[in-house]
């Protein structure tokens, strides 16, 4: 229930915030900047999240909203396993809620993003992170991120992706894209495994997750956008693949799982 009153009460806020905006924007000059918005419903063959697989045998769906104006957007985003091994239940369960404040500067060449997250979960403690995103704006667009964990998980996560889309007609692209991710640990919540899948009392740091994808970016009816994508990712270094496989539902470490978002943004 308390995560049902969080989900409502994040969306009336989005709505009165659309609603100002529109107040705002009434006076303002017609080049002014306009608030924009976008929904989206995802639907994916497995959950998974820096590496680590959060749900098996089960179709995960994700919807989000977003709104955002001269740099700043809310952000919120949920999960629903339709079989929840995760926590335990083994049925239908809407196991996570997610909202993302954030800003972003752009200055010619680069972009600079900054925000907060906060992770509504089922079963385990919440979760609250700061963040840092620096983005080339040029070819295969490099960003190096940075995530702090604040409270009972407390470590941080690096992540350097690139990606590139080509078209494929006016209006179709082929979207590739890649990462490696390091994760430190200041927490004895998060240490190393071993290679039998047991946990050591060593806090982990390592070399942690590697992931590429492709999908097509689709758009249609004006305002709808279909993006059908699969997805690789696996260990870089034998502490990552330890702890993943130890922390894994199926036992594994590498995850090739693929799904289609639908979104539509105004």
């Amino acid at each position: 229930m308390k995560k049902k009153n969080i989900f409502v009460a994040i969306m009336v806020g989005i709505f009165l915030l659309l609603s100002n905006l529109n107040v705002i924007l009434a006076d303002e000059k017609k080049e002014e900047p306009k608030p924009y918005a976008s929904v989206s419903a995802a639907f994916f063959s497995k959950y998974i999240w820096r590496g680590y697989e959060l749900s098996k045998d089960s179709l995960v769906i994700q919807p989000s909203a977003t709104v955002g104006y001269r740099g700043f957007e809310i952000g919120v985003w949920g999960n629903l396993d339709t079989n929840d091994k995760y926590t335990g239940l083994k049925k239908a369960n809407w196991n996570e809620t997610d909202l993302t404040l954030s800003y972003t500067y752009d200055f010619g060449p680069m972009k600079l993003s900054g925000g907060y997250i906060y992770y509504a979960l089922d079963q385990v403690r919440d979760s609250h992170e700061l963040f840092l995103k620096l983005t080339g704006n040029f070819l295969l667009s490099p960003t190096l991120s940075v995530y702090r964990e604040l409270d009972y998980y407390t470590g941080t996560y690096l992540n350097f992706s690139i990606g590139h889309s080509f078209n494929l007609t006016r209006e179709i692209t082929l979207d590739l894209a890649g990462s490696i991710g390091y994760q430190i640990s200041n927490s004895d919540k998060i240490v190393e495994y071993t290679s039998c899948g047991l946990p050591t009392t060593d806090k982990y740091r390592a070399l942690h997750d590697g992931y590429i994808s492709a999908g097509l970016t689709i758009p249609f009816a004006k305002y709808f956008t279909f993006k059908p994508m699969i997805a690789y990712t696996f260990p870089l270094s034998s502490d990552a693949k330890d702890r993943i496989k130890g922390t894994s539902l199926s036992d594994k470490d590498k995850f090739l799982w693929g799904g289609a978002t639908l979104t539509f943004a105004f």
